[in-house]
């Protein structure tokens, strides 16, 4: 069952037996920022007792926006990112779109959704297999769970017919990093699929090709038929991925008996939609709700296994910014940008269309201000709860939402309420393949990772069907991919998209022709914030406080895999590197009764 508490009280008295020790991973390198996560571990008990997470790296693109030429907006906001710039400008059409009256061409639609569709291929792979599967390759598990190796060894891999790895321990030295044969192959794959991404928007990772109404792709046959014939070279490798994927994760629950709690917090999963359907959408306001349901990925908010919506209207009036722990000064008593949305519904003075950026640099002090991280929450208008909604690093989600919501019907692609079927066609060895991806019990580490792979043959199926849409359309003559617009002197606009590792908002607020307020929320602020101002950690902090430790080494050769883990399950933008200092660890006093979030000395 998921937790029915936002946190996760330490057990009473669990401290009295031994120290904490304070170790930090400092930093944990981001594209977007650097990140730090800081630990106070309970040895003796085998669990984190405390967890912070800090970003130290202010950007400001909501600043520096003000006062650009709209049609700007989505050349710069892909700089935001040097891993997912193209999800940045997309959102920044569809906002665009929005503001100036437009929709895009459904050629152009479709092309912008085999580009997307490419990019979730290529970065879930690379993260997966080159960045994720080091955690859990053979040299790893070798260095901090021995025995968990020594059995891996002995195990035969259930699904060694499809994947062709007799063991589990043959399946971790094949993701050992620069050696193992699957790290090697992911980097061949990761090639092919960013080919297939310039394909359709001209550069990765910053698009030469997507504006506001369209695309500047050529749409002949030929660029179709060459992503295509890409598509079906690596649908094999896809089929392979996932089940090597369920062998080793399902293995790790058998070694490791509660092993789930690793990065476990209770199920508060937000999905804002992606591949919009090109018959359906419009991107006027009024008729948000109805585009958005028709979405190929359903936008939704998930609490205790529960889908509380799939209207983006209301995910989108939901949106709350707050502070609390973030190195901000206060934006309330500033005057509104928007008080109503185009239905009339009033827009709150902490949603993205209000905010206004007003950072105040300080010194970090976990009992108060740590993070150039703002908090991100979810109004819930039936409880009056902020909820620290996480995305699940994006396909759990992704897949969970659209699971419950049953919207998706597609001839590759099927929703049944309780799980997401995939059909994957025939590839060059192994035959049509049907995956089905089931709601599972916990949001813990082990089924974020899963689900990535899982929707890397979501986004390999619905690009077969974008493809015969695609060659459909320009058979039969039609090749407009591009819609003329003004800009207007006053109007406002929102996008809905998933990035790579999940939620994607930009919000534009028009005056004067020119940006008047802008704010783009990525993943990343939704995942990495702190401690909000009702004192509600983040889900990096959430998911790794009070976890248990399962790594067999002490104090003093510690590594830290767990919480790693548990923090990389959320694909925070590329963890590049990691760096653990403090060497054993500080040892801090002996406590009986500390209080939630307190630093103590």
């Amino acid at each position: 069952m998921a937790h029915t508490a936002q946190t996760k009280p330490a057990p009473a008295g669990a401290e009295d037996s031994g120290q904490l020790v304070e170790m930090s991973w400092d930093p944990i390198t981001r594209i977007i920022g650097n990140l730090g996560i800081y630990t106070k571990i309970d040895f003796a008990n085998r669990r984190v007792a405390e967890c912070h997470s800090t970003s130290s790296l202010f950007r400001g693109y909501s600043v520096f926006m003000k006062g650009k030429d709209p049609r700007d907006a989505g050349f710069i906001t892909s700089r935001i990112c040097g891993i997912c710039g193209d999800n940045h400008t997309t959102c920044s059409v569809y906002a665009q779109n929005m503001a100036y009256g437009i929709k895009n061409p459904p050629l152009a639609e479709l092309i912008l959704n085999l580009g997307e569709a490419a990019e979730y291929m290529f970065d879930h792979t690379i993260f997966q297999d080159n960045l994720v599967f080091v955690d859990y390759c053979e040299a790893m598990v070798k260095d901090t769970n021995p025995s968990v190796l020594r059995r891996a060894r002995d195990t035969e891999a259930p699904n060694a017919g499809i994947h062709g790895y007799r063991t589990i321990g043959d399946i971790m030295a094949a993701f050992n990093p620069f050696e193992g044969a699957l790290y090697k192959e992911a980097l061949k794959v990761s090639r092919v699929t960013r080919e297939m991404f310039c394909l359709m928007e001209g550069r990765h990772v910053h698009p030469s090709t997507v504006y506001p109404g369209g695309v500047g792709t050529m749409p002949e046959p030929t660029v179709f038929t060459d992503y295509l014939s890409r598509l079906i070279g690596i649908l094999d490798f896809v089929k392979r991925a996932v089940a090597m994927n369920d062998d080793v994760f399902d293995f790790f629950y058998e070694a490791l008996p509660g092993y789930e709690e690793v990065g476990r917090r209770r199920v508060l999963l937000g999905c804002w939609g992606a591949f919009q359907n090109p018959e359906v959408v419009d991107y006027k306001y009024e008729n948000m709700e109805r585009w958005g349901r028709a979405m190929y990925v359903t936008p939704g908010v998930v609490v205790d296994g529960e889908l509380l919506t799939t209207n983006l209207v209301d995910i989108n009036l939901g949106i709350r910014i707050l502070l609390g722990s973030s190195y901000y000064d206060d934006w309330v008593n500033e005057d509104p940008f928007v008080t109503h949305d185009p239905l009339g519904n009033p827009v709150d003075m902490r949603h993205p269309w209000n905010q206004t950026t007003l950072p105040a640099p300080q010194k970090r002090d976990f009992d108060d201000k740590y993070s150039w991280v703002m908090s991100p929450r979810w109004f819930d208008k039936n409880t009056g709860e902020h909820l620290a909604l996480d995305t699940g690093g994006g396909p759990f989600a992704r897949l969970y939402t659209t699971a419950l919501a049953g919207l998706v019907d597609t001839p590759y692609v099927k929703s049944t309420g309780r799980s997401v079927q995939i059909s994957l066609p025939k590839g060059e060895a192994l035959p049509e393949t049907t995956l089905e991806w089931r709601i599972p019990p916990w949001s813990n580490a082990i089924e974020r990772n899963r689900a990535r792979v899982y929707f890397v043959a979501y986004a390999a199926a619905m690009a077969v069907q974008f493809v015969e849409e695609a060659l459909q359309r320009v058979r039969a003559g039609d090749t407009k991919v591009f819609e003329d617009f003004d800009v207007p002197d006053e109007a406002i606009g929102c996008g809905f998209h998933e990035a790579v590792r999940g939620v994607l908002s930009h919000h534009m607020v028009i005056k004067n022709g020119k940006i008047a307020n802008y704010h783009p929320y990525p993943p990343t602020p939704w995942n990495g914030s702190p401690r909000d101002s009702y004192g509600t950690p983040g889900p990096y902090e959430d998911a790794v406080q009070d976890m248990p430790i399962f790594e067999e080494n002490g104090p003093d050769d510690f590594r830290g895999v767990d919480i790693m883990r548990a923090v990389r399950s959320f694909d925070p933008c590329l963890p590049c590197g990691v760096h653990m200092y403090l060497g054993k660890g500080k040892k801090l006093e002996k406590l009986h009764s500390p209080m939630f979030g307190a630093t103590h000395g």
